[in-house]
């Protein structure tokens, strides 16, 4: 287990109000999940992943209870990336922390298809 970064409780409150904790975290297994799924991805990007909890552009309504789907887009080189987070909630057990499930680069057609079909949350201004 590694902490990857921290986000901020407020923004994410819409999608679980009782996040209990700031800190982030990834698992082996997680990370194993994300290299099979998505090669290279978290090697070359995996820089992107505190940024992307501190500041997302979008932040999307998942399918689960307690999860989010973040999109951001890196300015400086255009890339966009989609991350889905699980919130640890008073109903998880004590050693459950927010964690990352799954994380990678996107086209321009995957974010703008999530942004036309998806309920968007909250919205960088």
């Amino acid at each position: 287990m590694f902490t990857v970064g921290y986000i901020d409780v407020e923004k994410y409150r819409m999608v679980s109000p009782g996040i209990r904790t700031r800190e982030v975290i990834i698992t082996e297994e997680r990370i194993r999940h994300i290299q099979e799924r998505h090669p290279r991805d978290l090697e070359r990007f995996c820089s992107y992943i505190p940024e992307m909890l501190r500041d997302p552009d979008y932040i999307i309504a998942a399918n689960r209870a307690h999860t989010a789907v973040i999109l951001k887009e890196i300015v400086e080189n255009g890339e966009k990336f989609k991350l889905i987070l699980r919130l640890k909630t008073p109903d998880m057990p004590e050693e459950y922390r927010n964690s990352v499930i799954s994380f990678w680069y996107i086209g321009d057609t995957t974010w703008n298809k999530t942004l036309k079909n998806k309920k968007i949350l909250y919205k960088k201004e």
